[in-house]
């Protein structure tokens, strides 16, 4: 199917239940009313010469009318161009020059780096401003002008529904260089919202989803699963932990996403216990591992809704899956380590852990995560050497290293970029990284490493926390951890830079030490 056709799933279970609900401007939209919304959008593209399969970027912050113009994209199978708004201009500027995409809608709140954009884009030349009519960009409401939903013309779809056609070109991250275009067929994304809906959906009869991470990232394919449950979708504009610890009792929210840091504060605000959470089935965590105290913190405060999607661009959002099951069982002290976990292999991979000649490793040896199934992208976009070298021995190479136990349950380890080689051992920096994290002081930590004359490389630490000093951090990770592993130096920060998409950003956090050098190893 495409990706319209699960909106469209969702539409019909109930048309009349409220699909958007924008908590900034008060706006509600039936299921009716944004399929229709999406249609007449979908015939205003078509219009104005939008081809079928044709790219366009979105660049705004969250709202409903920005997931009606997603929506309606696909409508008109187009190709999504994800656009974060966090990035450099210069950074979005390369990727929108990269893939050749000529169509951008976006928000006058971001019309000056709009400006910039085009300045650095030649071939973006067709501009919608969502709200208002700008310097000869017209407004949303002026591009569809007169047109209706009974304009829409249905494109071609075959009887296995366009399933190679392409639903988007989606950047990589570009942490270690620029991002490269994952080319997802709607074979693979259908794959993914089907494993996603069947993993949260079946717990209540009247879904409610809250969408504050932003929809040009992993809220915006959370919410199409959750769409085509025939979820509510409350919209908030961007992340605030106040704003959303108060909407999920106001708006008795059942299903929601955010990436572990933004967990970490929420857990951090002061209005954490003055909120009641009973209402949630399915927090999930996605992005990046979890400490797995943070988690079992989380457990206790917002009750046994907790659980944790793997995935990447390239292989997205749920290559396994940690259950609330599971996730509230260890808390309570049924197998604990496993709150440490990314949780089995979903059904639709199939999952190994491999050592650099590529032979499959056995339980409880660390290796590669490697996959396959149609949940993995087509290809990189005209990028061909590198869709051979992340597909060596017949896998896709994730590029983070992991355990597996005798219960099937993956233990993710490192990335293995992040690896430190210390005096010829080495230490995978997460695991650091979840001993420090035990700390009730600590609120975060990034663990590096940095150059070491004798060691090659020594373990460091970065934390953000109050009411604790470095010797009682190397001490705590040293009994938990041994010496090896423990940190050699702590150093105290407000925050941790983030990349775009809100991952630490330990390139960043390298570069003081090593400097801009490629290889930041010794």
């Amino acid at each position: 199917m495409r990706a319209i056709d699960y909106f469209d799933r969702g539409h019909d279970i109930d048309p009349a239940r409220t699909a958007l609900f924008d908590t900034e401007s008060g706006e509600k939209l039936s299921f009716a009313e944004t399929k229709a919304e999406t249609e007449r959008l979908a015939a205003a593209l078509q219009k104005n010469g939008f081809g079928n399969q044709e790219c366009l970027a979105l660049y705004a912050p969250n709202s409903a009318q920005l997931m009606v113009v997603l929506l309606a994209m696909w409508r008109a199978n187009g190709k999504w161009i994800p656009v974060n708004i966090r990035n450099a201009i210069d950074a979005n500027a390369a990727y929108i020059n990269y893939v050749r995409c000529e169509w951008l809608v976006f928000h006058s709140s971001l019309a000056h780096e709009v400006d910039e954009l085009r300045a650095l884009c030649p071939g973006l030349t067709k501009l919608v401003c969502m709200d208002k009519a700008l310097d000869g960009v017209p407004s949303l409401e002026q591009f569809v002008g007169s047109t209706t939903a009974a304009d829409f013309v249905e494109p071609e779809i075959d009887a296995f529904g366009n399933m190679n056609e392409l639903v988007g070109i989606f950047p990589t991250g570009g942490t270690t260089g620029p991002s490269k275009g994952a080319n997802v067929t709607n074979l693979g994304w259908g794959t993914m919202i089907e494993t996603a809906a069947d993993a949260m959906g079946g717990r209540t009869d009247h879904p409610v989803a809250l969408v504050s991470a932003p929809i040009t990232h992993a809220a915006g394919p959370i919410a199409l699963s959750t769409l085509s449950l025939g979820a509510t979708q409350v919209i908030l504009p961007g992340f605030d932990a106040e704003k959303v610890l108060r909407t999920i009792e106001e708006q008795r929210v059942t299903h929601m996403y955010l990436p572990p840091t933004a967990m970490y504060q929420c857990l951090a605000s002061p209005q954490i216990d003055k909120h009641d959470y009973s209402s949630l089935k399915i927090f999930i965590l996605v992005g990046s591992p979890c400490s797995p105290e943070k988690l079992r913190v989380a457990v206790e405060t917002f009750g046994p809704c907790m659980c944790q999607g793997y995935g990447q661009v390239e292989c997205p959002m749920i290559i396994t899956w940690l259950p609330p099951e599971v996730v509230a069982a260890a808390a309570r002290g049924d197998h604990p380590e496993r709150l440490a976990s990314c949780g089995k292999p979903t059904r639709s991979v199939k999952v190994g852990l491999m050592d650099d000649d590529g032979n499959l490793l056995p339980v409880g040896e660390a290796g590669e995560i490697v996959v396959r199934g149609v949940l993995v992208s087509h290809s990189y976009f005209e990028k061909p050497e590198a869709t051979e070298e992340v597909r060596t021995f017949g896998w896709h190479h994730t590029g983070d290293v992991a355990k597996r136990d005798e219960h099937g349950f993956l233990y993710i380890v490192d990335r293995k970029k992040d690896m430190v080689v210390s005096g010829g051992f080495n230490v995978f920096t997460t695991e650091v990284e979840a001993a420090i994290t035990e700390l009730a002081e600590v609120r975060e930590c990034a663990v590096i490493g940095i150059p070491h004359e004798k060691w090659g490389e020594q373990v460091h630490a970065i934390v953000v926390g109050q009411g604790i000093d470095e010797a009682a951090i190397i001490a705590h990770t040293k009994a938990r951890l041994g010496g090896v592993k423990a940190p050699k130096s702590v150093a105290f920060v407000d925050s941790i830079p983030r990349t775009a998409a809100g991952k630490m950003d330990k390139k960043a956090l390298r570069i003081p030490f090593w400097g801009e050098n490629a290889r930041m190893v010794n």
